[in-house]
């Protein structure tokens, strides 16, 4: 993908997961997101795009590892927790705020959040 690419739609979103060791943490992130990376920017940098222009970054920099809080916010929540949970990861944490909204918390090996929020249970999507 070409830096042109990127910057024709006006903006992008980077989010950075720091890690240990590459070559051991994507396994895990390719399990949670139920595929490959959408591209490898390094031999130590794999990139997904999660949405149109809204990536997530698995980058080996071991002085910065465990350190990230990730919350992607999708319609689909329910059937998201049960796709991963199929693929051999459970949340690590549920919670439930006063409005209703809800979030599912996984951690990656190192210790990285990543959350999913959803609507509030019965909400039109």
């Amino acid at each position: 993908m070409s830096v042109s690419e990127f910057l024709s739609d006006g903006v992008e979103l980077f989010a950075t997961v720091c890690v240990r060791d590459h070559a051991t943490a994507c396994p895990w992130w390719e399990q949670l997101l139920g595929r490959h990376s959408t591209f490898d920017a390094t031999p130590t940098e794999s990139v997904w795009e999660i949405a149109p222009h809204r990536w997530l970054v698995v980058e080996q920099r071991p002085d910065r590892a465990g350190h990230a809080a990730v919350t992607v916010f999708v319609a689909d929540l329910d059937e998201r927790v049960r796709a991963i949970s199929g693929r051999g990861i459970e949340p690590d944490e549920r919670e439930t705020y006063g409005d209703g909204v809800r979030k599912v918390i996984y951690r990656d090996p190192d210790g990285n959040e990543i959350g999913f929020g959803g609507p509030p249970l019965g909400a039109a999507g």
